[in-house]
């Protein structure tokens, strides 16, 4: 990454889907909180597909901002493409995300910026302790936390879905946010092997202009992504280690039951009891179909490692600190 010592201290992105009402509120009220702070900055609008008038809005504030840039999508994409091109195209030292809602109070960000300068945490997550939102959307949200929490490991954050973050600028350079992982950005920063993720209780602003662009299948989406993460972020790089394992497993399983249905009849046979061929046993096929979907299981997870043997970034890895060794050079001429 470039070192520019004409870099901002801050970079703010806005990712937004028509939010023309209130993006001149919003920038009067980030401008008012950085000048009064002495920072430098720049604020970087996501327009993601709006179909009003916010690129407009935004191509005003630009004229009459220099600090004001902005991306323009085609079509609308999602909040995750959208915060992931502002980190490409962010330039601070400490990186602020925040919705264009009004939802999110930029008198937060001195102190955000503070627990990462000074405090020396990577990623700060905003925590919205209380919330103007109707019991339908809070009960699950704390719901999706929670399991968020178990399954990520990261136990001291409490909303995950915390628009308003900050970040160490090189954390946003070494993660990449697609589909719908917004949601679960401390947890893609945790992978990526920055640890030092701390939370930090902000105001809830009641929504001022429009209505909120999500709705209940959010949810239902967040629990698959997680599942989805969690599951790449294990055996992503060893799918044998999974589909090998758990093929094995059914395959014995079922090769076992099949010798208890053969040797049950054996037994009868033997001992002159009635018994039923083994095509007609219900556990013939029971165990026949487990060992079939066995095999298929151990067969995926071959295929998954010669997939991932062949992949590019096989042996990519994130490397923070280096030292070269000094070369101990004999000199023969002593």
């Amino acid at each position: 990454m470039s070192q520019d010592i004409n870099r901002p201290e801050i970079s703010v992105v806005v990712p937004l889907f028509n939010e023309a009402e209130s993006l001149p509120e919003l920038h009067a009220w980030i401008k008012r909180v950085m000048d009064e702070h002495g920072f430098s900055y720049e604020i970087i609008f996501v327009n993601d597909g709006s179909t009003d008038d916010s690129w407009k809005v935004i191509e005003k504030l630009s004229r009459e901002n220099s600090e004001v840039g902005g991306v323009c999508f085609r079509r609308n994409y999602g909040k995750s493409p959208a915060l992931n091109t502002g980190f490409r195209n962010a330039r601070g030292k400490v990186v602020i995300t925040m919705d264009a809602d009004l939802q999110d109070s930029p008198d937060e960000i001195p102190e955000l910026y503070r627990m990462i300068t000074e405090e020396g945490y990577d990623l700060v997550s905003g925590w919205k302790k209380k919330r103007y939102d109707p019991l339908s959307k809070t009960i699950p949200t704390k719901l999706f936390n929670a399991t968020a929490r178990k399954v990520s490991g990261i136990h001291n954050l409490h909303d995950f879905n915390c628009g308003l973050k900050a970040y160490r600028d090189e954390v946003v350079k070494h993660i990449e946010v697609y589909g719908d992982m917004h949601r679960y950005i401390p947890y893609l920063a945790k992978n990526a092997g920055f640890n030092r993720i701390g939370e930090k209780v902000v105001v809830h602003q009641a929504r001022k202009y429009g209505k909120t662009k999500f709705g209940l299948d959010r949810f239902v989406n967040g629990y698959l992504d997680l599942a989805t993460l969690w599951f790449t972020n294990k055996f992503g790089v060893k799918p044998m280690h999974f589909f090998g394992l758990l093929g094995s497993l059914m395959f014995i399983l079922g090769f076992i039951a099949v010798i208890v249905v053969g040797a049950t009849k054996l037994y009868n046979m033997w001992h002159g009891r009635p018994y039923i061929l083994v095509t007609d046993s219900p556990y013939f096929f029971i165990s026949l179909v487990t060992m079939i979907l066995g095999t298929q299981l151990f067969l995926t997870g071959f295929i998954g490692e010669l997939i991932v043997r062949n992949a590019p970034g096989r042996n990519h890895y994130e490397i923070s600190k280096e030292i070269n060794p000094k070369a101990n050079v004999n000199d023969e001429s002593k």
